[in-house]
């Protein structure tokens, strides 16, 4: 039986083995400092939904699992010296305005004060301005950690509308997989709840939704729930469902499909070291997220489906584990972000198999926030079906 129980152990370890190198900092805290104005290239407001137990500063939100939503405001600097795709933090301690995103103000709000701000917000933007940005971040991702990846999307992408972080009861450890899979279930009505009152309060805009790895089979469950509730559209307000690096069964994500009826964006890359984690994981099975341009028969599968599969194998980021291209690629964040000010979104009727992205991008991505502009690397877009 000793035998037998090191011989798991020293599995468990090897499947562990290229994550771990990604876990060994500090859980990160929202450490509030004030930033001087010629330190910094902007600042990012973000609204908060969460189903995180509240607790003290320098947490505020934790791991554990509240019995109703929490909201707050944020706000988040970006440094002058931010580079897109990058994520400059401190190792440890305050971070230094002029060096790191850095949280300015945190204020945590009850549910009408929120309402009321969000809609004072969209109502003073231009009329093209007036769109909802909902992210739902992943596994293994505590508050702070969400807040400053969603405020560097949101800066990088160049989106001018409101963010909304939904924040689910992730313990940001990498061991605590199942309880945060549980937790993402256990989340479930509240982001439908939190949707439907967005949508229910932004007048004339439209709401959009980036959901990144194990915040996809959230995301997925909520749409089918909504679908099955018979307005799966959220008043017609719903417009584009991207699914970064979606930790999301292969089978479970076609029957998930069947029900939700709607297109959806999904980011893949064939190299994404922590699905691959995953897959060994959960019983050697296929995750949507690491589906290879090769499979032409799971494409053509998925694409009856209503998927619109986006291959970024190819696209080099600073994210060793390749799980945060969608973030941490300069070119894809940027892509977005255009794609999030057209008029159709990023789920157009777009590009067959084989075009590129320099192709969609038709010279028209610029700058954002007037420091680098785009360099177009090929990357396949494998379908969008016209």
């Amino acid at each position: 039986m000793t035998g037998v129980t090191t011989w798991l152990r020293g599995l468990f370890l090897a499947l562990l083995a290229p994550l771990l190198l990604a876990a060994c900092a500090a859980p990160r805290v929202l450490e509030i400092s004030q930033a001087p104005r010629q330190d910094i290239a902007g600042k990012v407001e973000i609204y908060v939904a969460t189903t995180r137990e509240a607790s003290a500063a320098p947490v505020y939100f934790d791991g554990e699992r509240a019995p109703k939503l929490a909201f707050a405001k944020l706000e988040i600097t970006v440094p002058r010296s931010h580079r897109p795709g990058e994520l400059e933090l401190p190792d440890s301690g305050p971070g230094d305005p002029a060096k790191h995103f850095t949280a300015t103000n945190i204020e945590r709000l009850d549910l009408a004060p929120v309402v009321a701000d969000v809609r004072r917000d969209i109502m003073r933007r231009p009329a093209g301005q007036r769109d909802v940005l909902v992210f739902v971040h992943g596994y293994n991702t505590n508050f702070a950690d969400a807040v400053y990846r969603f405020a560097q999307i949101v800066y990088d992408s160049g989106f001018k509308g409101v963010p909304v972080l939904f924040s689910w009861p992730s313990r940001g450890q990498l061991l605590a997989y199942p309880y945060d899979r549980e937790s993402a279930y256990y989340s479930r009505d509240f982001l439908e709840a939190n949707l439907r009152g967005i949508a229910r309060d932004i007048g004339p805009g439209r709401m959009d939704i980036l959901a990144h790895s194990m915040g996809t089979i959230l995301t997925l469950e909520t749409l089918r729930q909504a679908a099955i509730r018979g307005d799966g559209t959220f008043g017609g307000k719903l417009r584009d469902v991207m699914l970064a690096a979606p930790d999301v069964d292969l089978d479970l994500f076609k029957t998930l499909m069947n029900v939700i009826r709607r297109p959806v964006t999904v980011f893949v890359s064939a190299d994404d070291r922590a699905l691959d984690f995953s897959r060994r994981f959960a019983g050697d099975k296929t995750r949507l997220g690491a589906v290879s341009a090769k499979d032409t028969e799971t494409i053509a599968s998925l694409e009856k489906l209503g998927a619109r599969i986006i291959d970024l194998s190819e696209v080099s980021s600073g994210d060793s584990l390749n799980h945060a291209k969608f973030a941490s690629s300069p070119k894809v964040v940027q892509l977005i972000g255009n794609r999030l000010r057209a008029d159709r979104g990023i789920g157009f009727a777009g590009p067959q198999l084989g075009d590129r992205l320099g192709d969609i991008a038709g010279g028209v991505v610029g700058t954002v926030g007037s420091t680098v502009g785009l360099v177009v690397s090929p990357v396949t877009i494998i379908s969008g079906g016209r």
